[in-house]
């Protein structure tokens, strides 16, 4: 009887101590580690069932299937993320975050720098409001990236639509339309 207590007690021992609750800043630093190494099993522990991405007007609701595509999008660009400052706001954080990535490069603005409003639902990620870029250059921007939009849809139709396709597909082609463009003579 006494061995059957002594292992119950350390079983529940071991797993609350395997169980020990994140606090936001230690979520939102694997969430952004987690997409730095590529790796989505640490996304998935650190997001909600649902979660949703705000930028500007455009609001993107996510399932965990869903936001997996759009990691992938993300990860063809071979993003390297970093935290600048974390600071909580009641119950959200506000981060600010360095990204550097492929098409950044291509858009010269690497790294891009923003801040982001996390919030939180049952101790995960459940929102991502993007607040504000910081010295982003819009003008050369989009500059870049509609050269690079005219030129394929002249030279490489069979690329064209890469820049409103969030799929591993589309930032392939993005990625394609790039290598071939810069090699243009």
């Amino acid at each position: 009887m006494k061995n059957i207590f002594l292992i119950l007690f350390l079983a529940v021992i071991l797993t609350s101590c395997g169980n020990k609750k994140l606090s936001h800043k230690e979520t939102v630093t694997i969430y952004y580690q987690a997409f730095d190494s590529g790796n989505f099993d640490k996304i998935k522990g650190v997001i909600h069932d649902s979660i949703t991405m705000i930028n500007g007007d455009f609001v993107t609701p996510f399932d965990k299937s869903n936001f997996y595509e759009f990691y992938k999008w993300d990860s063809v660009f071979k993003p390297s993320y970093e935290i600048l400052e974390l600071a909580e706001e009641n119950e959200d954080l506000i981060a600010t975050i360095s990204q550097k990535n492929i098409r950044n490069e291509f858009l010269k603005n690497n790294p891009l720098q923003f801040k982001v409003k996390l919030s939180f639902s049952a101790d995960k990620i459940s929102r991502l409001e993007e607040l504000e870029y910081i010295r982003v250059n819009w003008q050369e921007w989009n500059q870049e990236k509609d050269s690079l939009v005219n030129w394929t849809k002249v030279n490489h139709p069979n690329l064209d639509g890469f820049v409103n396709d969030l799929t591993m597909v589309g930032a392939m082609k993005y990625l394609k339309a790039i290598e071939l463009y810069e090699g243009r003579d």
